[in-house]
């Protein structure tokens, strides 16, 4: 009898924990960002290294203290695709990374199929946004637009543990 007690508050601990775990990861950490009209979206301009804000609507987001990646975005640019590929700097290698299930707007395996078919495009938001995160925007040709960050290669060789070398700034 006692072995059975003793089985069942394990297994009640375990279902706790598990929950627990799942709500933090899945929702806890996550707040609404609040918007700030004409700032929350900018990209680089080719030759230059200053993001500059561009016109949008429909801007929804979510962002979370815990860790620097887990920033997610969606709006509608007012321009096209076609005039932000000339006169903003592309992110080449531009990875998105999943959304919590809940913020409908934004699935990472879509917008990795368009970027990868190119009916979408990557431009860089900000270097270094966070020590070796970057912030990649990408626009798509039915004018859809989304923000992450992504680790960069100072940010991938800092949680590596590679040596980050001089083309890294120190933190």
């Amino acid at each position: 009898m006692l072995g059975r007690i003793a089985i069942v508050a394990i297994l009640v601990c375990a279902l706790l924990a598990g929950g627990g775990l799942f709500y933090l990861q899945i929702w806890g950490y996550y707040d609404p960002v609040v918007s700030r009209p004409g700032q929350d979206v900018a990209i680089v301009p080719l030759g230059d290294t200053s993001a500059r804000p561009i016109s949008y609507s429909d801007f929804e987001a979510i962002d979370a203290d815990s860790s620097p990646i887990r920033y997610r975005a969606c709006f509608t640019p007012m321009d096209d695709l076609a005039t932000l590929e000339t006169l903003y700097e592309p992110y080449p290698e531009a990875e998105p990374l999943n959304a919590p299930f809940w913020f409908g707007c934004f699935d990472a395996g879509d917008i990795g199929e368009a970027l990868e078919s190119g009916t979408a495009k990557a431009f860089l938001g900000g270097k270094n946004f966070h020590y070796g995160v970057d912030r990649v925007i990408a626009v798509t040709e039915e004018g859809q637009g989304y923000v992450w960050h992504q680790l960069n290669n100072c940010g991938e060789r800092s949680y590596d543990g590679t040596p980050v070398g001089e083309a890294c700034p120190p933190r």
